[in-house]
């Protein structure tokens, strides 16, 4: 009987190697030394080299489960749900800016009594570095504003209605609109506001608003 120098497992004379860790039987010094002699071609693996190989195949496995079917999954759930929330960000920052026009048209009619309110969004910027305010341009409204695009919605100033006052032609109402720029992708809803303070909408998109804003 020869014994394993690694496991110590007895075996009968006609074996050449281990069967469980692959090393040979024969009394060779390096074996005698408890050295790991290389395996035959086409002799099984060892046990531990074995359980490694499972190991990595369960994790390829797991890994490709992963990127081929939960990836598309939480993409299916998550998109959705953040592009609602952006459009809904950018609907109130829409209302937010219509009012925040409305306040720089009361300001613009007090401020320039002569023109009563302005029918354009530039008149309400305007660069402090490049003098005074004027009624051309206010300073009243950030570039970002008076660009006329903002937060995903297009505004415009418009019917604007005159009354000749002391000889002087005054803007005395508007409205102004905030539209999506890409309807039911940037927003659902147009806004539309005016000198009263009044806001109210359009559920199509548009700025036919019907509807009050409550």
């Amino acid at each position: 009987m020869m014994r394993c120098p690694v496991c110590n497992v007895a075996y009968s004379l006609d074996h050449a190697f281990c069967t469980v860790d692959g090393v040979a039987l024969i009394e060779a010094p390096e074996v005698a030394a408890g050295i790991p002699q290389p395996l035959p071609p086409g002799w099984p693996q060892p046990a531990a080299k074995r359980r490694v190989a499972v190991w990595v195949w369960i994790l390829l496995g797991v890994g490709a489960f992963f990127i081929l079917i939960v990836l598309p999954l939480l993409a299916l759930l998550v998109i959705p749900t953040l592009s609602a929330a952006k459009k809904t960000a950018n609907e109130h920052a829409a209302i937010k800016s219509i009012q925040t026009i409305q306040v720089a048209e009361t300001m613009y009619s007090s401020t320039y009594p002569d023109s009563g309110y302005t029918c354009s969004l530039a008149a309400l910027g305007g660069d402090s570095s490049a003098g005074a305010p004027s009624p051309t341009a206010a300073q009243l409204l950030r570039s970002d504003l008076t660009s006329g695009n903002k937060d995903g919605y297009i505004f415009t100033i418009g019917n604007c209605t005159k009354m000749t006052v002391n000889g002087s032609d005054r803007i005395t109402s508007f409205t102004v609109t905030a539209v999506p720029q890409t309807v039911g992708k940037t927003g659902n809803r147009g806004f539309c506001g005016d000198e009263n303070d009044a806001i109210t909408f359009d559920p199509d998109g548009g700025s036919h608003c019907t509807q009050p804003l409550r």
